[in-house]
């Protein structure tokens, strides 16, 4: 995986190419696709809370989330210096070649560029969701034996220090 992978602020221009993605079954349970992310977040009364990001290979879109700075977050921590990372998704074209764990350490350094407040990273990853769940324990996010029951089943509440 000698290609380069960035992180780049959502632009209308990835649009069409984020809508193509394609998901297995199994993960569409577990993440909003990013047509559907991007629809979800237009329709937020506190979108100025939310960021959305493209995960960019070379020149093209291959993966996308969202990073939620509203109140949501507060139902996963207490720290109120705290981002809530949401909707993550990597093209299954895509997927299996590195990039999503390479995205997830490009993200630390992002936030620590971009928003210096931030102390901590927060998700929640459903119990079922094993490749994902194992990904974030790779890029260094904690599971503290926090869950909740949310609408897809139970999820595991991870959390990662950047300080």
């Amino acid at each position: 995986m000698g290609e380069t992978i960035s992180l780049k602020s959502y632009h209308k221009s990835h649009y069409d190419e984020l809508i193509k993605f394609d998901l297995p079954q199994d993960q569409i349970n577990f993440t909003a696709l990013p047509g559907h992310a991007i629809e979800q977040m237009n329709n937020r009364i506190d979108q100025e809370n939310l960021k959305a990001i493209t995960i960019v290979l070379k020149d093209k879109p291959i993966g996308f989330f969202i990073l939620d700075y509203g109140k949501d977050k507060l139902e996963l921590t207490d720290n109120i210096n705290s981002l809530l990372l949401l909707s993550l998704s990597i093209n299954h074209l895509y997927q299996g070649k590195g990039y999503g764990k390479k995205a997830m350490y490009l993200l630390d350094e992002f936030i620590k560029s971009n928003y210096t407040n931030i102390e901590e990273l927060v998700l929640a990853v459903n119990f079922k969701n094993k490749s994902a769940y194992q990904l974030y324990l790779k890029v260094g996010y904690i599971d503290e034996g926090k869950s909740r029951e949310w609408l897809q089943g139970f999820q595991h509440l991870l959390k990662k220090k950047l300080i």
